[in-house]
């Protein structure tokens, strides 16, 4: 029987061998080294720098004399002195260009999305003069065209309107609308001095684009009250009561507003669709909702005295922004409010800005720095209240209009500031008889673009946890409240990457035939299984949230490969390689559980080993004295390597 036992053993060493190529006697085993020695202090500061520093923002200063020194500082804190030199006629001419064409669309949409905040028409113009000149100075990117937003818009204006009606009490309204900006831009501010950007990684693109649709919808849904004619309508922002209130107000609808609102409605999405057909047209949509705003008025004042349903915006304030330092306020019951809706509108302001502002940077092959983005929005958000503006930051179909428009720098939103600069001065008696429909056509068209169903279907196809994230978001904006839906869009993320986390991939290898290599026997059919192994490898870190599922795992990995080999008749299961070249970290819990893990197959008559730990993993476990439990034939530099060196004893005895 010892004899028939020793025949199966060379048989498979033999297998082995000429199976895999790099087996073929003789071989070099090499050994696992440990990193180099540092410090404790060494490791934290060259951990830190990875977390906060990772693009090495300094590596310009290195070798500099002082005054360079200062100069590059003062480049990295304001851009504007790092191309303002290089700038000359021609690319003033292209953002002339941009800047007046962003202009004309920046105008009307800024009215509209003060009304969707609830604000008074003329906050939204303010918000597009004065944030607009301090991203010139500040921004790095130059394509970015910032002011009012629509999503931004509905939060603020939904979130305060819980609590205050801006109809009953306009000055408390307004300062908290105010201070809210305030503490948004804080907040920006702040994660750009500490480089906390990773903060808003949290919020993923599948939770995004279900927020983004279910608040285009509410908000379309919203401008039914414009477009109708509606005087008496709901504040609420869930899909329930405010189609409850459209159809309970039927008596109210006015049919001359009907008419002319779905009939500019569809010259706008008209417009839109062949800009989206031909991009070279671009200043078609650019040009409609000024040329509908000019349009509309005139049709509404030469019919003013047979038209009386129809509403107007009324009269405007003319001047630049006032001062409002005085309405910021920093206590009382409210506080709260404006704290908790300064950190939504900042958070979902941020986020957009930042994601518009590298999508046209990636089109131009220049990088922005989100760092610098961060404080750039922020600061525009701290000043921005002093001077009667609300939360602001790069427009997605501003930006889009300003780049086809050929802008080549921040320059063009210092011409979009003059021109609405201009309009604040002397045009705004020009207002006076815009009707509200055209602002509810123009919100419509704008947010219209939000509903990506491409995206949706994509996220579909390629992973379904993404898409069910979309529609949890999608169906908690339409159905509970804008904050609730962000807020489950937030969790969704994060419990997603705690299933990751927690739950990570572990995966049996098997031998690509004529190589040494090893990978996933799922993936390649063709990958053979070694006899007398099983080779496990985990695509993760190895800690606390995850080192009991991992043991249980890998315990029922050998378990089910034992009845695989008793089913096959196949040769009897001795060693289980754990290849770690993917756990990039681990912790006491996790060195715990190998200890655990070693003793628990030795009670098998199985041997553990360990294969290609990297160099943080490879320090923690020879700190923690763990190599010396594994013994000579415990650590190998490769999976191969382990094979073929372990397979080697069991050649029969002479």
């Amino acid at each position: 029987m010892v004899g028939n036992s020793n025949r199966v053993d060379t048989f498979e060493t033999i297998k082995i061998q000429q199976e895999i190529p790099m087996f073929q006697s003789p071989f070099e085993i090499h050994k696992v080294r440990l990193p180099p020695q540092r410090t404790t202090l060494q490791k934290l500061r060259c951990r830190l720098s990875e977390i906060f520093f990772p693009d090495d923002p300094f590596h310009g200063f290195k070798n500099q004399t002082c005054i360079m020194k200062f100069l590059l500082a003062l480049q990295y804190l304001f851009p504007i002195f790092q191309w303002g030199p290089e700038y000359n006629l021609k690319l003033l001419r292209s953002d002339i260009v941009s800047g007046l064409t962003i202009a004309s669309l920046a105008i009307p949409q800024g009215i509209s999305y003060a009304k969707l905040a609830n604000l008074p028409p003329i906050i939204g113009l303010y918000s597009s003069f004065v944030p607009a000149l301090i991203y010139s100075i500040l921004g790095s990117s130059k394509h970015l065209a910032v002011g009012p937003v629509s999503i931004a818009s509905l939060v603020m204006g939904s979130m305060l309107s819980e609590s205050v009606s801006y109809n009953q009490d306009p000055i408390l309204y307004l300062k908290l609308a105010f201070t809210s900006t305030f503490f948004a831009g804080l907040f920006q501010a702040s994660l750009g001095v500490l480089r906390l950007g990773f903060v808003i990684d949290f919020l993923s693109k599948a939770t995004l684009v279900g927020f983004m649709a279910g608040a285009a919808i509410i908000v379309s849904l919203q401008q039914l009250k414009g477009l109708l004619g509606i005087l008496h309508f709901t504040n609420k922002m869930q899909i329930v009561p405010v189609l409850t209130s459209v159809f309970k107000q039927r008596d109210e609808w006015s049919w001359q507003t009907i008419l002319l609102g779905f009939s500019f409605l569809a010259f706008l999405l008209t417009t839109r669709h062949i800009s989206m057909k031909k991009p070279k047209l671009f200043w078609v949509s650019a040009a409609a909702p000024l040329t509908s705003v000019i349009l509309s008025t005139i049709l509404v004042f030469s019919m003013r005295h047979k038209i009386h349903k129809i509403a107007i915006i009324g009269e405007l304030p003319k001047g630049i922004n006032p001062p409002s330092s005085n309405m910021l306020f920093f206590n009382g019951s409210y506080l709260a409010l404006a704290i908790k809706t300064g950190l939504v509108s900042g958070i979902l302001s941020l986020t957009e800005g930042i994601a518009v502002g590298r999508t046209f940077a990636s089109l131009k092959n220049y990088q922005v720095d989100g760092n610098k983005e961060m404080m750039a929005i922020g600061l525009m958000n701290i000043a921005g209240p002093c001077c009667s503006c609300y939360v602001t930051t790069g427009s997605f179909s501003r930006s889009a209009v300003n780049y086809n428009a050929g802008a080549q720098t921040a320059v063009s939103n210092i011409v979009m500031a003059s021109a609405v600069l201009v309009t604040l001065l002397f045009l705004m008696p020009l207002f006076y008889y815009t009707p509200n429909l055209i602002l509810a056509a123009i919100i419509i068209t704008a947010v219209i673009g939000l509903i990506d169903f491409r995206v949706a279907y994509k996220l579909w196809k390629v992973d379904k946890l993404d898409f069910l994230a979309c529609l949890c978001s999608f169906f908690g904006v339409l159905f509970i409240s804008v904050p609730i839906g962000l807020g489950i869009a937030v969790a969704i993320s994060v419990f997603k990457i705690l299933l990751h986390v927690s739950r990570p991939n572990t995966l049996v290898l098997g031998n690509i035939p004529g190589t040494p290599i090893f990978h996933n026997l799922n993936q390649y059919k063709d990958a053979l299984r070694i006899p007398s192994f099983i080779i496990l490898a985990v695509e993760s870190p190895i800690y606390f949230a995850n080192a009991t599922y991992l043991q249980e795992r890998i315990l029922r990995w050998v378990r089910e490969e034992e009845e695989y080999v008793k089913a096959n008749n196949g040769s009897i299961l001795k060693c289980v390689i754990l290849d770690m070249t993917a756990v990039t970290g681990i912790d006491t819990n996790g060195i715990d559980t190998l200890c655990e893990l070693r003793r628990r197959l030795e009670q098998k008559s199985l041997q553990l080993v360990l294969a290609n730990p990297v160099g943080s993993v490879m320090e923690k476990l020879h700190e923690s004295n763990i190599l010396e439990s594994f013994g000579m034939k415990g650590l190998y530099l490769s999976v191969g390597e382990a094979v073929a060196d372990i397979s080697s004893p069991w050649k029969a005895q002479p």
